[in-house]
């Protein structure tokens, strides 16, 4: 059984439409819409498919709501659960690709397809674990002094064009595996909204690997919504304060050891 969630907020029907028809004709058995909204307009969606479970949910953060997925997940015997951003769309077969790719590698907790801007360009989500300067200082300073630096964490070197053991995949297309968050748990609810995904796939990659599959594709539209609303970017900067607290800021040798890893293996 595969299981997929999404967690929305005051999103119109026509704005997550397309990923939940995407979803609807993949093999996905079950569809958790988590609405953190303060209505339930969206209510109406589970008419469209015996597939679809909506839960109006008081809002309790990303991880949180995609959490209440995924635990029902769990019960109801899913081998593989998908957390899904609302603003993704792909085409049929993907899930499937996805789902036979973790059949065939048992060692992998979590697989990430090449994920693509609506123009076709490729968005650079396969990261190191991230320094203070990576999440934090690199917002209030020019792009030149950052370009380098930048270049690196997003593993720009590999050339995204192969297989690789990523230890911080983003959170827009999460492909899980049922049995890994048994054993590592779920999303930290202390995170609200960002770096969950961060302190998740770490914890998976702790014991399992964590890889990215550029055979599957999916689309990310990617509002960046921090980068345009203070309040998120507020929220934005006091979750990634909760992972470096939780982490470490400077002193992380776990971080220092992952990262020359997965830089030396990734290497063309």
């Amino acid at each position: 059984m595969i299981t997929a969630s999404i967690v929305t907020y005051h999103h119109p029907n026509s704005e997550i439409g397309k990923v939940v028809d995407c979803i609807l004709q993949s093999k996905v058995h079950r569809l958790y819409i988590i609405d953190n909204s303060a209505n339930d307009a969206l209510r109406s969606l589970e008419k469209i498919s015996a597939k679809i479970r909506y839960i109006h949910n008081a809002n309790i953060g990303y991880g949180g709501a995609h959490n209440i997925a995924i635990r029902e997940a769990i019960e109801n015997g899913a081998k593989y659960h998908v957390v899904i951003n609302p603003d993704i769309y792909f085409f049929p077969g993907t899930i499937e690709l996805l789902s036979d790719y973790m059949d065939q590698h048992k060692d992998v907790g979590q697989v990430m397809p090449k994920v693509l801007y609506p123009n076709g360009e490729l968005q650079h989500l396969c990261k190191l674990l991230p320094t203070p300067m990576d999440l934090l200082f690199r917002r209030f300073l020019p792009d030149q002094f950052l370009n380098q630096r930048r270049s690196r964490f997003e593993m720009r070197f590999s050339g995204y064009n192969k297989e690789m053991n990523v230890p911080f995949l983003s959170g827009c297309f999460m492909f899980l595996r049922i049995d890994t968050l048994k054993e590592t748990g779920l999303f930290d609810e202390r995170f609200f909204m960002y770096g969950e995904d961060i302190d998740l796939c770490r914890r998976i990659h702790r014991k399992y690997k964590t890889m990215y599959y550029p055979q599957a594709i999916i689309t990310h539209v990617h509002e960046a919504a921090s980068y345009k609303n203070k309040k998120m970017l507020r929220i934005h900067i006091c979750n990634i304060i909760k992972y470096f607290n939780k982490w470490g800021w400077i002193i992380d040798s776990e971080r220092i050891k992952v990262n020359k890893a997965a830089i030396h293996s990734s290497m063309p």
